[in-house]
């Protein structure tokens, strides 16, 4: 499974992260009134569940695939470098 791939599925599970996370605010919202910790609680959660995206970088030049130019992070992975324009779906061992 190449880079990219993996980093794809890190985006999606975040997306559902982001949504079960929505409906956990919604619910205890409703059940017990608005909770300023249910919120934290969620924030927290979904930080701690996205530490992982410091992992998926290229192979060749380790430039983080969720970065743009450093500092502003994209919500979906490069498929191609923007360091040393390597090609980020395919899988190493296959060639270029």
């Amino acid at each position: 499974m190449s880079v990219y791939e993996r980093a794809r599925r890190h985006a999606l599970k975040m997306l559902l992260g982001v949504a079960i996370g929505v409906v956990f605010i919604i619910a205890v919202d409703l059940w017990i009134g608005h909770s300023s910790i249910a919120f934290a609680i969620v924030i927290f959660a979904l930080f701690m569940a996205n530490i992982g995206i410091l992992g998926f970088n290229c192979p060749n030049c380790r430039k983080n695939l969720f970065f743009y130019r450093g500092v502003l992070m994209l919500p979906w992975p490069n498929k191609i470098c923007g360091r040393c324009k390597t090609d980020l779906t395919k899988e190493p061992w296959k060639g270029k």
